[in-house]
């Protein structure tokens, strides 16, 4: 059988599967939303296929794109690293389970000459740039942060998302937290109306090649897009007052300052308290219709998702740079997911 495919685009044509084969039930899996998580899931799907045969297309188009095409019935499985709001679920004619299966980093990243070194930042300056507040390099705010770096006077280019974005509903909740002048004046959301044009662009592989090509430019993307393009990646200050580097470890300490956690796995892991911990750090949630009329594509999935939340799988997630669930957080993903019917 021909192996999965993963497929970047803006415009999915994915529709559940509906073939069969005597080893697998159904054949293929259609599954669509975040970019943040789409390493991730190609690893997955590549290793789960040379296990079972069966093929999952994953379509990375961002997780407003997978709300909506889980919501619409069109996908077998959606994906989004911001959980669906009251009213969407309210509005979706079938029960939508959100099952947490991977955690990872927005870093914030920047193209500017001469800083060799990674910059300072804390969230409230990160947010004072988005709002046009901070116009240049060398203003005092991050000069503070960066004692000993010669920061050019030059204005700031902001980079950020087009597209209904996880990684954007991410870096806008921490903002959030972080600063009331962007909590009053932005919010939190898929979809922002940023104060400042800045340059707008698809998906996190989009913001990250921005970024690269636009001189005195700042962006934020999944660390994975950051590090594989080699970008200059920004220490941002957690809630402890430390400046903490995107990795494994320090989105792992993040999560584990959970205190309670929600029967709906809705949840926020943006400006923990933990020392250590990264402050912008992020769940991706696979989203599956508790119902689904094919019998064999329900199978498929609830088979596909007990991988992914599987020892094996967890174990791989490391070496692409994103943290595996742990604790209560993965026991009660697993339980979710088998609810799957």
């Amino acid at each position: 059988m021909q192996g999965p495919v993963g497929t970047k685009s803006d415009k999915s044509d994915a529709s559940p599967a509906q073939a069969a084969s005597p080893q697998s039930g159904a054949a293929k899996i259609n599954g669509a939303g975040s970019t943040f998580v789409y390493p991730c899931m190609t690893k997955w799907a590549s290793e789960y296929n040379k296990k079972t045969g069966l093929q999952v297309n994953y379509q990375s188009i961002g997780s407003s794109g997978g709300i909506n095409q889980v919501r619409q019935n069109t996908t077998d499985f959606g994906a989004t690293d911001t959980p669906m709001n009251a009213e969407q679920m309210k509005e979706t004619n079938n029960e939508i389970l959100h099952i947490p299966v991977v955690m990872g980093a927005v870093a914030v990243t920047y193209n500017v000459a001469g800083v060799d070194k990674p910059l300072k930042l804390s969230g409230q300056t990160i947010a004072d740039i988005y709002l046009g507040k901070i116009k240049k390099w060398n203003d005092a705010a991050i000069a503070k942060t960066n004692d000993g770096v010669k920061l050019p006077e030059t204005d700031i280019v902001t980079v950020q998302r087009a597209d209904g974005s996880g990684t954007t509903g991410v870096f806008s909740d921490f903002l959030s937290k972080v600063s009331p002048e962007w909590k009053e004046k932005v919010g939190t959301g898929l979809s922002l109306k940023w104060p400042t044009q800045g340059v707008a662009s698809k998906g996190n592989e989009g913001v990250a090649g921005s970024v690269q090509r636009t001189a005195n430019s700042i962006g934020y993307v999944e660390v994975v897009y950051a590090q594989q393009n080699k970008m200059a990646v920004a220490e941002i200050q957690n809630a402890a007052g430390e400046f903490v580097t995107p990795s494994v470890d320090s989105v792992s300490k993040a999560a584990a300052d959970l205190k309670e956690i929600p029967d709906d796995l809705r949840l926020s892991i943006t400006n923990a308290a933990a020392p250590g911990a990264y402050p912008i750090a992020g769940i991706t949630w696979a989203l599956a219709r508790r119902k689904i009329a094919n019998p064999e594509s329900a199978k498929a999935v609830k088979d596909f998702l007990a991988f992914a939340l599987g020892d094996e799988a967890q174990g791989m997630v490391a070496t692409l740079n994103y943290s595996k669930l742990g604790g209560d957080l993965l026991k009660k993903a697993r339980d979710k997911a088998a609810l799957i019917e």
